[in-house]
């Protein structure tokens, strides 16, 4: 790059989010990366380690449930990459540990984009739960678009594993699309399935956990 751009990513200790770190200062950016313990070598050293990470890598304390926490790092980024967010399938409280932290993160990661001048675009990790679950008839010929939002109610009925998953997935982009449009946001957003591949951070992602229990033939996956 011909110039020093900077660009922000959110929970970047996560499976998506280190390659995205990987990527970006490989081809050049200067990354302001937002983590949860900064302090944390166990989880931070897979990043701090990469290539030309010592001169265009800086990470951040930030916490999905508290507002203006993300502030510093949005500062003079052109464009974040959020992709914090829980990824559980279980909880004993589904609302504080999966819901609140999926929807507020979100809402909370995009008022420091409003209050950043120099953010230019907004891309949100949100996930195929989000368009899937519509309770429509699904054919061949069905093509996802804008309008494919999962319906809350319908997800809520569900009998499935990963129901609370779905719905903060789903309250979460809803509520980042509602605000991007309110607040004049250039917002994108990606809706991943499985996520599958090599990876170099020291916990398992999830989607590798699930694929793995379904080759070693466990009943819940």
């Amino acid at each position: 790059m011909s110039e020093e751009v900077t660009v922000c990513v959110t929970g970047a200790t996560g499976f998506i989010a280190s390659w995205l770190v990987k990527l970006l200062l490989h081809r050049g950016y200067t990354v302001k990366a937002s983590v949860r313990d900064p302090s944390d070598e166990k989880k931070t050293a897979h990043l701090l380690g990469l290539e030309g990470a010592a001169e265009r890598l800086q990470l951040f304390k930030a916490d999905l449930l508290a507002e203006g926490s993300f502030d510093s790092a949005m500062e003079g980024c052109v464009a974040v990459f959020h992709t914090a967010s829980p990824v559980s399938f279980s909880a004993a409280d589904p609302q504080a540990e999966i819901i609140d932290p999926a929807v507020k993160g979100t809402l909370n990661v995009l008022k420091s984009c409003a209050n950043s001048p120099s953010v230019k675009r907004v891309i949100v990790t949100s996930s195929v739960a989000s368009i899937f679950y519509t309770g429509k008839p699904v054919s061949p010929d069905s093509v996802a678009d804008e309008t494919w939002f999962s319906d809350p109610d319908h997800c809520k009925e569900l009998k499935v594993f990963k129901v609370w998953y779905q719905l903060s997935k789903t309250l979460a982009e809803l509520a980042a699309w509602n605000f991007a449009k309110e607040n004049g946001i250039d917002m994108v957003t990606i809706h991943p399935g499985f996520v599958i591949g090599p990876f170099f951070q020291p916990t398992m992602c999830s989607s590798v956990s699930m694929i793995l229990n379904l080759v070693n033939g466990k009943k819940h996956v």
